[in-house]
């Protein structure tokens, strides 16, 4: 579970205007964020195989997302995954 302070920084790294807590690049921001700590417990915890599921879903409701950003405005994606530092 990501921490509230995480995740208001987060927003505020990545939000396109004022208000914005759900356009794809927070959400993209937010889930790389909650990947990037499920990882880690899974490092030390192997056979917790409910989070692992969690774990994908995730990964793939990032990816289509991404899929939506990278279809609807190349540049946005492509300074968002550079800025998350993912694969293209």
């Amino acid at each position: 579970m990501i921490q509230k302070d995480k995740k208001h920084a987060v927003i505020e790294e990545f939000k396109t205007h004022e208000k914005d807590t759900g356009s794809p690049e927070v959400q993209v921001a937010i889930l790389t964020e909650r990947i990037r700590e499920l990882t880690e417990h899974l490092k030390v915890h192997q056979k917790d195989f409910h989070s692992r599921r969690g774990l994908l879903k995730m990964v793939g409701s990032r990816r289509r997302l991404l899929r939506y950003l990278m279809n609807k405005d190349f540049n946005r994606y492509k300074t968002l995954i550079e800025k998350l530092g993912l694969r293209h």
